[in-house]
């Protein structure tokens, strides 16, 4: 079904650095074996300081990905930590709007925010992996769990369902040229974990990076993040998330449990936990502070809505792709999500 993917820097420009070189050749080829035409966005390769200096061009490419007729799908290289600032190049004159169209869009981490934009203007998205995450895995091929839904996702356009992976893997400390062809250190994986609540649940799900969410109402990283997310109203009203599936993840940064709590009562304070249907949290990456988290979802979320934690969705590999905006049905005792694209 796919055939050319655009690749955009829309956070970190890392890839346009010649240390990742061998990490992005790598890649590349996997794609091209796939039957896939990968093609880099302008500005895309231009590195850590131009990308950093110019969030201008980011949204260029971005916007450019979805006017290009021959790209089929959108492939975010790579996380970070301020595509916020995208938004006035986006939306201050309709630019994104102006646009848009229903493409895959695929990405994580940092691009949570680049989902809630695309969101605002009803695009469907899907969330979990990234080209240089996923795709220019170092070992001698892509993780298997994470191949599996993205050859289903270029292949049919969809996901029709996920269920857990048999293993978890630790991150890599070395992702030098030394590190080609090496596998990562592996783990039985338990599968879903119903913290709380009913085991069956359904609803759209949205959600993304916990602490790029936090991003939006605290200051204390980008002084200018707050304001900028509230001028373009980046977070959903809470008749938006009614009746819908919070997604939440934790970061490489593995926040402490303390910092983990502050982040769920910021999103508490929202009212959101009072109108989601359900929530669904991944497991935190080498399962750090796996029981501290474990417990402070269970003391501060609302204990009428369902948590099913332990999902292999976000930073900790491998990652399986989430699709935002279609209709989802949790089963944690059969241990699967499946979704419905055709229900409205």
């Amino acid at each position: 079904m796919i055939s050319t993917i655009g690749i955009v820097s829309l956070s970190s420009g890392v890839i346009g650095e010649d240390f990742v070189k061998h990490e992005v050749d790598l890649g590349l080829q996997r794609l091209r074996d796939l039957g896939l035409n990968p093609i880099f966005l302008p500005h895309s390769l231009k590195g850590l300081d131009f990308i950093k200096d110019h969030p201008e061009a980011r949204a260029e490419d971005l916007m450019k990905a979805f006017s290009d007729n021959s790209i089929n799908m959108i492939l975010c290289a790579i996380g970070g930590d301020d595509t916020y600032r995208l938004l006035p190049y986006l939306f201050e004159n309709d630019q994104l709007e102006k646009v848009i169209k229903q493409k895959i869009f695929l990405g994580f981490s940092d691009t949570t925010m680049n989902h809630l934009m695309l969101h605002k203007l009803g695009v469907k998205t899907f969330y979990g992996q990234s080209f240089l995450a996923d795709i220019c895995e170092l070992d001698k091929e892509m993780l298997p769990y994470s191949f599996h839904y993205f050859k289903e996702l270029i292949k049919t356009g969809r996901i029709s369902e996920i269920r857990p992976s048999d293993l978890w893997y630790e991150e890599r400390t070395d992702f030098s040229p030394k590190a080609l062809g090496t596998p990562r250190l592996s783990h039985v994986n338990t599968g879903f974990d119903l913290l709380q609540g009913n085991a069956q649940f359904e609803g759209e799900i949205l959600g993304g990076c916990l602490e790029s969410l936090y991003d939006i109402f605290d200051n204390s990283l980008h002084a200018d993040s707050t304001d900028l997310c509230q001028k373009y109203k980046l977070f959903p009203d809470l008749s938006d998330w009614e009746g819908k599936i919070l997604l939440l993840e934790t970061s490489e940064e593995k926040p402490e449990p303390d910092d983990f709590k502050k982040m769920l009562l910021a999103l508490k304070k929202t009212g959101i936990f009072e109108v989601i249907s359900g929530l669904l949290v991944g497991k935190p990456m080498d399962e750090t502070f796996y029981n501290d988290y474990k417990e402070a979802l269970m003391s501060i979320v609302d204990s009428n809505i369902p948590i099913v934690y332990n999902l292999n969705v976000g930073h900790a590999t491998p990652r399986a792709i989430v699709p935002f905006g279609v209709h989802a049905y949790v089963d944690a005792q059969e241990q699967v999500i499946r979704f419905d694209d055709n229900k409205k």
